[in-house]
């Protein structure tokens, strides 16, 4: 089978592309990135999924209708039913694709809030958006390696412009290497939100201008060009309005203005986590959905507003309190009365607010509105806390699409060899995205996309053959065998090299030198490594440990083999002992 061009290399494309392959199909996958994962690395509290193996492993009574009903709720009407039942009726299978087909550790279930169960699934060590993401991006990097003639992934290609012969689009127009290359074949864009889209034409800006100026958790590529893009062509934006602003961003006590923050995952919230006001006290359901407790935080108004965790939601959800201590997002306390001198309040404050919070525990009677809680709290005990505020986060507005993920134009007609999936498509989520459906949608849409996509491919070159004719003709030869010359010129991606280190060796004095924007080492594993701010965790993520030795929060993120597959050149030496 010939190819298919998907756009975008997060967690949506990925799942698109290894659906494609599964179907037959070839893939040429273009991201504009130096690296793939996008966003979708950064996930931190899980995927949804009702009906699990993992759930009726642990007696957990959820199912798809449960499920469909806490989305409608969270989605304030807004949403597509057809497009919800989608989303939730798959959700339990694609937990179950995960697990089987990567062997990954979803063995953890966490409620986030506007879930009436547990259905938020992780492993018990690393991001697990990271780990989901990862584990389908070296699959398919082996594959390129392996089956050349199936796979070809370019990065830093960036995508301009859909190429459409009639009312049917057949290709895209990329950049690469200055160059303006062509890539022939049906579509699949997965390239993200505009949460991040503070360019000269803002789709953040034009939409929601109030919200322009306020921080961001996604990285700089999120600026909506596949939006755009299919716009141009004819595609129907839809909800373009509904931009969600997460509750809990991390303040940096250092850089409190940074424009780019990281993200406090929903599950530190969802072991029991509570939101504490300069005054020491409660002010919402922490459980409550995002855009909920964003707005009774800006009504409260009573900043710096704190996630505390106390020890046993501390233990529960050790290794993110261990990572945001790396990043010195987060303080550690070993006493009620540390925890009071923190924000320089009379212990006896805490001490009511732990009281009254007991209460609600026992009597199930919350004067803000809490359902589930985690047990009571005691003054006599270690803490967690970090400093939060609200950040853009996700766009739920996005191209219209149908059940099969074909992206619909101004019309309300599908656009032939057009598909979409993930955060670029819309209507799936309404006015508020629940927790843990992120990676969901990404997983779910991109699995039906690369359905859809295949079944027209097969569709499309047959009826090119009959017709013997136009670019889908050229297409269908590449099926019958003939010179592939409409195929793209791509080359695929480069997933094994040499490392460049010579077997010079470096002091921690001399690591310590180099650590400008344009001048960054870092010690991991014993290894020095010229590392310029390229990364998929963004700048900052490097720069935290710049001229310093990041063995362990390295360790905390990543398996061993990632500098040797993703960052060879990378390594200059060793570190003298």
């Amino acid at each position: 089978m010939a190819n298919v061009i998907v756009v975008g290399g997060g967690l949506a494309g990925l799942s698109a592309a290894h659906t494609l392959l599964e179907r037959g199909a070839n893939v040429i996958l273009l991201d504009k990135q130096g690296f793939m994962g996008g966003n979708s690395t950064k996930a931190t509290s899980g995927i949804n999924g009702a009906g699990t193996q993992t759930q009726q492993e642990l007696n957990i009574p959820d199912n798809a209708k449960i499920f469909f009903e806490d989305t409608k709720k969270s989605a304030r009407d807004l949403a597509r039913d057809d497009l919800i039942q989608v989303l939730t009726g798959r959700s339990g299978d694609a937990v179950n694709w995960l697990q089987a087909k990567f062997g990954l550790d979803l063995s953890k279930v966490a409620r986030l809030g506007g879930h009436s169960q547990p259905r938020t699934h992780r492993g018990g060590a690393q991001f697990p958006g990271m780990v989901i993401t990862y584990a389908q991006m070296e699959r398919l990097e082996d594959l390129a390696v392996s089956t050349p003639d199936r796979v070809k992934i370019v990065k830093k290609a960036r995508v301009t412009k859909l190429v459409k012969e009639g009312d049917q689009v057949v290709g895209v127009e990329y950049e690469f290497n200055g160059k303006t290359e062509t890539a022939y074949g049906p579509v699949v864009l997965a390239t993200g939100g505009y949460a991040a889209d503070f360019t000269a034409d803002s789709l953040l800006k034009k939409h929601r201008p109030e919200y322009y100026d306020l921080p961001t958790t996604n990285g700089d590529h999120c600026t909506g060009d596949g939006h755009k893009m299919a716009m141009v062509a004819g595609a129907k934006g839809i909800d373009m309005e509904k931009v969600q602003v997460h509750p809990t961003g991390l303040v940096d006590p250092n850089e409190p203005d940074a424009k780019v923050k990281f993200l406090a995952a929903e599950a530190l919230r969802g072991v029991g986590g509570l939101l504490l006001d300069n005054t020491g006290k409660r002010f919402v359901d922490e459980l409550q959905h995002r855009d909920y407790v964003t707005g009774k935080m800006w009504e409260n108004g009573k900043f710096p507003i704190r996630l505390v965790l106390n020890g046993p939601a501390s233990k529960e959800i050790e290794w993110h309190c261990k990572h945001y201590v790396g990043r010195g997002l987060m303080k550690r306390f070993e006493s009620g009365d540390a925890l009071a001198k923190e924000f320089g309040l009379s212990p006896s404050v805490l001490k009511k607010t732990f009281e009254d919070y007991n209460q609600s525990v026992r009597t199930k009677k919350d004067p803000f509105g809490k359902k589930f809680f985690s047990g009571e709290w005691t003054y006599d005990d270690t803490f967690h806390v970090a400093m939060m505020t609200p950040v853009l986060h996700y766009t739920m507005g996005g191209l219209e699409i149908d059940q099969a993920s074909h992206v619909i134009d101004t019309n309300g007609k599908p656009i032939s060899g057009l598909f979409a999936c993930g955060e670029v498509a819309g209507g799936v989520h309404g006015a508020n995205r629940l927790g843990g459906s992120s990676l969901l949608g990404c997983v779910v849409f991109g699995r039906v996309a690369g359905d859809s996509a295949a079944a027209y491919l097969l569709q499309a070159t047959s009826a090119a053959v009959a017709k013997a004719g136009g670019r889908l003709g050229a297409i269908a030869g590449q099926v019958s065998g003939s010179s592939p010359s409409s195929s793209s010129s791509a080359p695929t991606t480069e997933t094994k090299q040499e490392s460049n280190a010579s077997g010079k060796a470096f002091t921690m004095a001399e690591v310590s030198k180099h650590k400008s924007k344009q001048d960054v080492w870092v010690v991991v594993n014993g290894e020095v490594l010229d590392f310029l701010p390229d990364h998929p965790g963004g700048e900052k993520a490097i720069m935290l440990y710049a001229g310093r030795d990041a063995t362990e929060e390295f360790n905390m993120l990543h398996d061993p083999k990632v500098i040797p597959r993703y960052a060879p050149n990378a390594v200059i030496g060793k570190l003298k002992n």
